[in-house]
């Protein structure tokens, strides 16, 4: 009998009944990822004649897959020992793993279906270079959770999962701010365990860097595309609603990774100062397009923030308890993140002006 093989396989099943990934990957909350359809339709009218010679530097580039074979495990993937894993850490890494699966899947059926249903060759063409490379990252993410007994059921998932409605320039808006954040967030981790070996906790972490690339292109088609139309980011309203998209991405970004003290603390990152850095790098970027930036440096900031989160602990606190006291309690912690939110909005905003040329290289 290999006793190795029986251990490892007690391991996967003992970490599958206490982790149910396809729950947790369907899950339909304020800080879980979602999936998104639009109207297709007006999507497929873009012209993108106005960018048209930058279009065409990136499309080729998109073409060129120059990450074509970075998603597959190599020998510098080290195996991770699960069953010595701290709790507190699996639970927190898991979950981590979880997300990202489902935020990289999300971009896969959006744009998977845009290509599916377009018929302007420009939208089409990219759809499709975004689609594959998004579903290579949750294959690659689904792959580290295959190893620990729990990869998340992709399939069932396309059919489960509830999906929200947004207007396109509202995509447009969401989806480039979480494909630049999302860069931001990898290659501050990256440079961080680069300097800090010993605090790379699972080998994922070395694909970071080339992994990156490819959310800060993609966010680079949001940004050509919101270029397409001026009125998307010049108009006043459209600039109420890009604060508003700001300031929510930020929030949720910083209560979802207040909610993994354990992981950032096996990283060796201070929470608050990880989330302020990814804010200024996002920022930084987001001036090629937003012609407003949130002022992370306001004293009414980081207060707010905090307000939030203990606020979003409370809720899910009272979804513990039963009757009145579940039902008051999500009420005065919905009123006191609403307030908190509130505030942050109100923040007076840095006003920028997007150069002529909207087109940027990683450059962190």
């Amino acid at each position: 009998m290999n006793v190795h093989a029986t251990t490892h396989d007690e391991l996967h099943a003992e970490i599958a009944d206490k982790f149910d990934t396809d729950a947790m990957a369907q899950e339909s909350t304020l800080l879980n990822p979602r999936f998104y359809t639009t109207d297709f339709d007006e999507l497929d009218r873009i012209d993108v004649t106005p960018v048209r010679e930058e279009w065409d530097k990136l499309i080729g580039q998109m073409k060129a897959d120059p990450n074509k074979g970075h998603f597959k495990k190599t020998e510098a993937w080290d195996k991770v020992d699960w069953d010595a894993m701290e709790p507190g850490l699996k639970r927190e890494l898991i979950d981590f793993l979880v997300s990202s699966c489902t935020a990289e899947f999300s971009g896969c059926v959006l744009y998977k279906e845009m290509k599916r249903r377009g018929k302007n060759p420009d939208i089409c063409e990219l759809f499709n270079y975004m689609a594959r490379d998004e579903a290579r990252h949750a294959g690659f993410i689904n792959d580290a959770l295959r190893e620990a007994g729990v990869a998340v059921n992709l399939g069932f998932l396309t059919k489960a999962k509830k999906y929200t409605y947004f207007r396109p320039k509202f995509i447009y808006y969401a989806t480039y701010l979480s494909e630049k954040i999302g860069y931001a967030r990898y290659i501050t981790i990256y440079r961080h365990l680069e300097a800090n070996p010993d605090k790379r906790f699972h080998p994922i972490f070395k694909w970071f860097k080339e992994w990156c690339n490819d959310e800060f292109s993609h966010g680079e088609a949001f940004a050509l595309l919101m270029r397409t139309d001026p009125k998307l980011t010049e108009s006043f309203v459209n600039k109420l609603w890009i604060r508003f998209f700001l300031t929510a991405v930020y929030s949720t970004m910083y209560v979802r990774d207040h909610a993994r003290p354990a992981f950032h603390e096996a990283l060796g990152v201070d929470i608050d100062w990880y989330d302020q850095e990814v804010f200024r790098k996002t920022s930084t970027i987001a001036r090629q397009v937003f012609p407003v930036e949130v002022d992370i440096d306001h004293p009414r900031w980081m207060p707010n923030l905090k307000r939030m989160e203990r606020a979003f602990r409370k809720m899910e606190a009272a979804e513990k308890a039963t009757g009145l006291s579940k039902t008051m309690g999500k009420l005065t912690a919905g009123a006191q993140a609403a307030f908190a939110f509130a505030s942050l909005y109100l923040i007076p905003v840095k006003k920028t002006t997007p150069p002529e040329s909207v087109r940027l290289e990683p450059a962190f």
